[in-house]
C-alpha cells in the first residue's frame, strides 16, 4: 500500500483528491473480531478495558488493534505487508497479544459475519465523537450494525488503474462473498441466507456495488459532490463492496464476512492480490477490462449471499448459469502460477479445501442438524479460531 496520509475534506470549489500510488501490489488485511464472555458466549462490552490493556507500553493507542462501532468488537489490521504469507504472521501476533489479554479477563474471540444469538439492541456504542456523530447521522442503519468483516487492500499503480480495476474486479466480487459467507443467523434464527451481514449493510446509504464510473475524474466529482453537501464527512465513509482507497493507494475489497479461521482468511487474500495483479498487468499491456452487466452482477450477488458456496451464478447475460464451487476451483486453477510468483500458492491451495470441507454457513448449520443450538455454533466457531488453521 502507499504511504498513509490524513485524508482532510476538500475545500468548497476544490475537487482533487489525491491517490497515493502503490509501487508494488503490497497487501492489508483487516478483521473485525467478537469479544464473547467465556461462560455464556454472548456479546460483552469490554474493548475498551482489552484495548486500554494492550496499549500498555505503546504511545497512545495499540497500532494494530482497534475500536469498532460497537464494544463488543476489535478491529485488527495489518501493517502494508509485501506478501499475504507476511500478513497472516502480522495478523497471528497481534490477536495472540489480543487472546492473551482475553484469557486474563475469561473472554474469547470468535470471527463470523453475526453473533448466531445476541442482540443488536443490546449492544454499547463505543466511546468518541466520530460514532457519536455516525450514529446521530444515519440512525437505526447504523445501530443494527451488529455485525463483522474481512476487508483486504491490494496495491496500485494509479488512481486511473484504480477506477478500472474496481470497475472489472466487480465481477468476481460474488465469488469471494460465497467463499466469505459464514452469517447464516440473526439474534438465535436461521435466516435462510448464507450471509445476512450483506443484506444488514447494505441497509447503509453508502454501501453495497459500486456506481460506475469512467475514470478519475469521475471518482473525484462524485466524493467532492457528497463532501460539499455534507452527505458524508469523509471520503472513508463510502463503503461500496469494492473501492479505490486514496490515502492508502489500494483498491479494497468490503464485501467478505469475516471469517472463522486465518487460513480462509488468507485464501480470500490471495485470490485478491492475484486478481488485482492480473487485472493491473492487464491495464498496463492496454486490453479491455470490460465489467459485468449491472443486472447480471447484482443477481450474483444476491444468490451468493442467499446461498454461499451452493449458489449457481449466472455466467452470461442471457441465463447461463454454473456452480460457485466449479466457478472457485477454475479461478484457483487460473490463479495458480501467479500466486506462486507472489508468494502465496500455499495460501490460495486454502481455498480449494474451503470448497472441499464446505463453507463457513454450512459448517454453524451442521452443528444445528447434529442436534446442538445456537449456543453449540458460538461454541464450534470459537474452536475454530483456535483450532487447526485458526488463528492461533
Amino acid at each position: 500500500m502507499g504511504t498513509v496520509v490524513a485524508m482532510s475534506r476538500p475545500q468548497v470549489g476544490q475537487s482533487h483528491i489525491r491517490f497515493n500510488s502503490s509501487p508494488a501490489p503490497t497487501v492489508g488485511v483487516e478483521v473485525e473480531l467478537w469479544l464473547l464472555d467465556r461462560h455464556t458466549g454472548a456479546l460483552v462490552p469490554a474493548a475498551d478495558d482489552v484495548l486500554r490493556t494492550m496499549s500498555e507500553g505503546h504511545p497512545g493507542e495499540h497500532p494494530k488493534a482497534k475500536h469498532e462501532l460497537f464494544r463488543s468488537t476489535i478491529e485488527v489490521i495489518t501493517g502494508i505487508c509485501d506478501t499475504v504469507p507476511a500478513a497472516g504472521s502480522d495478523l497471528r501476533a497481534t490477536i495472540a497479544e489480543l487472546a492473551t489479554v482475553g484469557d486474563s479477563m475469561e473472554i474469547d474471540l470468535m470471527a463470523s459475519g453475526t453473533h448466531p444469538f445476541s442482540r443488536w439492541q443490546d449492544q454499547l456504542i463505543s466511546p468518541g465523537a466520530r460514532y457519536q456523530e455516525f450514529v446521530g447521522r444515519l440512525g437505526w442503519p447504523v445501530r443494527r450494525l451488529a455485525i463483522t468483516g474481512l476487508h483486504v487492500h491490494v496495491g496500485v499503480s494509479g488512481p486511473g488503474a484504480a477506477i478500472a480495476l474496481t470497475r472489472s474486479l466487480c465481477e468476481q466480487l460474488p465469488l469471494l462473498l460465497a467463499l466469505s459467507a459464514s452469517s447464516p443467523f440473526w439474534e438465535g434464527a436461521d435466516t435462510d441466507l448464507a450471509s445476512v451481514r450483506t443484506k444488514v449493510f447494505e441497509s447503509l446509504p453508502t454501501s453495497g456495488l459500486p456506481p460506475r464510473m469512467n475514470d478519475w475524474r469521475d471518482f473525484e466529482l462524485f466524493m467532492h459532490a457528497l463532501l460539499r453537501a455534507r452527505v458524508i464527512s469523509s471520503v472513508r465513509e463510502v463503503w461500496w463492496d469494492i473501492r479505490p482507497h486514496p490515502n492508502f493507494g489500494t483498491v479494497e475489497f468490503r464485501m467478505c464476512d469475516a471469517v472463522p479461521t486465518l487460513s480462509e482468511t488468507l485464501g480470500v487474500a490471495a485470490l485478491a492480490q492475484c486478481l488485482v495483479v492480473e487485472a493491473e498487468r492487464r491495464f498496463a499491456d492496454g486490453d479491455p477490462l470490460p465489467g459485468p452487466r449491472d443486472w447480471v452482477l447484482a443477481e450474483n450477488k444476491w444468490l451468493a449471499c442467499r446461498h454461499g458456496l451452493e449458489a449457481e451464478l449466472l455466467v452470461d447475460d442471457v441465463g447461463n448459469r454454473q456452480d460457485a464451487r466449479t466457478l472457485l476451483a477454475a479461478l484457483v486453477q487460473r490463479l495458480a502460477p501467479l500466486a506462486v510468483e507472489l508468494g502465496c500458492g500455499s495460501e490460495l491451495s486454502g481455498v480449494l479445501e474451503v470448497l472441499e470441507r464446505g463453507g463457513a454457513s454450512s459448517r454453524q448449520r451442521a452443528v444445528l442438524e447434529s442436534g446442538g443450538g445456537v449456543d453449540a455454533v458460538v461454541e464450534h466457531l470459537v474452536a475454530e479460531f483456535r483450532g487447526p488453521g485458526g488463528f492461533l
